[in-house]
């Protein structure tokens, strides 16, 4: 508890800094472009026309989910929380390597480093979320309670995925083979979450209970329930069960590996 208290700490006194410095980040990544921030939309556009296209029209998936309500939003659902996802599975398990002046010239709390990448890219999840929404009224659907459960996961996605970030992070600094293994397992997570298939139709009630340990699994459903399948995420129980282990055992491993090495990374570098 020790630990977990002196993080906290950290990230509240430093949370000005923090932000500024998030905020800086995300403005230094569009500099230089005509188009500035839309360019942060405009691959996911992409992604997600594609997608579309392949499985909607290409492979008619959207026979298979039993709605009338546009598969286009089904697929949102599912591609837009991997954008984020995505980002911290990719450069956010080494961001003391992205920032490391902060580790090595500048007396800045390890903690408070993978949230600065973090609210980066939060931000542009958040202007996708914006979007997800103006498609969701566009196919004349109503304002509900059940998009309620929008900033739910949308906190539960940013507090889970920063521990993650900071645990892999403080690896990769020691292990660059910890570095590489996570990279690889980038691409078998997005076909594996329930990110373009339904979890819950697989009809095996084990392979379903399994793929609900994956966190990027719940965030999705957590999606999908607010604006595709109109349900409570409550009402699949198995699903908040699985997130729950995941997310204290995920909790107790960074504040054991943090206490261990966090004294060790600036050397490291």
């Amino acid at each position: 508890m020790g630990t977990l208290s002196e993080i906290l700490k950290e990230q509240w006194q430093w949370r000005k800094q923090i932000l500024s410095l998030g905020l800086f980040d995300l403005k230094k990544t569009s500099a230089g472009a005509v188009l500035g921030p839309l360019w942060f939309f405009a691959k996911p556009a992409v992604y997600i026309l594609v997608f579309w296209f392949a499985l909607e029209v290409g492979l008619r998936s959207a026979d298979q989910t039993g709605s009338d309500v546009p598969y286009i939003l089904w697929l949102m659902g599912g591609l837009i929380p991997w954008f984020y996802i995505q980002e911290i599975l990719g450069t956010g398990i080494n961001v003391f390597k992205r920032y490391s002046y902060l580790v090595t010239k500048i007396k800045f709390p390890l903690a408070g480093i993978p949230t600065i990448f973090s609210i980066s890219t939060f931000v542009v999840q958040l202007g996708l979320v914006v979007a997800l929404l103006v498609v969701y009224f566009l196919c004349g659907l109503p304002l509900d309670l059940y998009l309620l459960q929008l900033p739910v996961a949308l906190v539960l996605m940013f507090v889970f995925f920063n521990m993650f970030s900071l645990v892999t992070s403080l690896l990769s600094a020691i292990s660059k083979d910890f570095m590489n293994l996570m990279k690889t397992l980038s691409t078998p997570l997005f076909w594996l979450s329930g990110i373009i298939f339904n979890v819950f139709n697989l009809g095996i009630p084990v392979i379903e209970l399994i793929l609900m340990l994956n966190p990027i699994t719940f965030i999705v459903t957590m999606y999908r329930c607010a604006v595709y399948d109109k349900m409570w995420i409550w009402d699949k129980p198995e699903a908040i069960i699985g997130f729950v282990v995941v997310f204290v055992v995920t909790l107790l491993v960074t504040l054991v590996i943090y206490r261990r090495t966090h004294e060790e990374v600036a050397d490291v570098l």
